[in-house]
């Protein structure tokens, strides 16, 4: 029984995150699929505040959210790494990392929130684009030429923001707005390191399709913030 133990949601980028790094890192590990009323969630003792997935469970201990499991994994298991070689890249892959992270929430309700947070959200995600345009040219990667945790973080906006886009009609990326952006996103779904590791898009689309309410399928699409889990 490997010793490495993964609770997530299938359809959430925060989970595919962390197994992203488990198969770059070559790591070992079982993978437990939480179901929608939480019956097999386990109580996680050590977090009474923060009982949220994903869940990395290493020997028995418990580690929450997706920033801090990444950095656990980059920084216990190799041979392969997720951060760059030198330590400025490293900053840097680390500043990318928590840029991308913090505007989840943003991207979030810019394609499936209401009324005035979602006027704003559009607007913030304008402004994001602008950045990631101009930081992206000509780019396949956003650190040291190599796949690393900025690149794992932005699956959000590699992947993700393309379904939500579909399914809420809501239009923000467009070949003409953002050039250089667009190219990555194009470049970086066919990446080796992501493409293999990818859920089907047409099953992701025809789950929010099918969630009762667009707000229940925002929340449920971004689990470290909407979605408390208590057994």
């Amino acid at each position: 029984m490997a010793q490495v133990k993964l609770l997530g949601f299938w359809y959430s980028p925060f989970t595919h995150r962390v197994e992203w790094a488990l198969k770059i890192k070559g790591v070992n590990y079982e993978y437990t699929e939480v179901k929608q009323d939480k019956t097999n969630l386990p109580l996680l003792e050590d977090y009474p505040t923060y009982k949220q997935v994903p869940v990395l469970i290493d020997n028995n201990r418990s580690i929450c959210g997706s920033m801090v499991i990444l950095e656990y994994i980059a920084e216990k298991f190799g041979p392969i790494s997720i951060l760059p070689e030198r330590f400025y890249d490293r900053a840097s892959a680390r500043f990318w990392a928590n840029f991308l992270h913090n505007k989840m929430e943003t991207v979030r309700n810019a394609f499936l929130g209401k009324g005035k947070v979602q006027e704003q959200s559009i607007q913030e995600v304008g402004e994001m684009l602008k950045i990631l345009d101009d930081k992206l040219k000509d780019k396949s990667f956003f650190v040291a030429n190599e796949f690393g945790i900025a690149d794992i973080v932005a699956n959000m906006v590699g992947f993700w923001l393309g379904v939500y886009q579909d399914v809420s009609g809501v239009e923000l990326v467009t070949r003409e707005k953002f050039p250089f952006f667009w190219e990555w996103r194009e470049k970086y779904v066919e990446c080796s390191q992501v493409k293999k590791y990818l859920p089907s898009r047409d099953k992701l689309i025809a789950f929010y399709q099918a969630s009762a309410h667009p707000q229940a399928a925002a929340s449920a699409s971004t689990p470290e913030i909407g979605i408390v889990i208590v057994p």
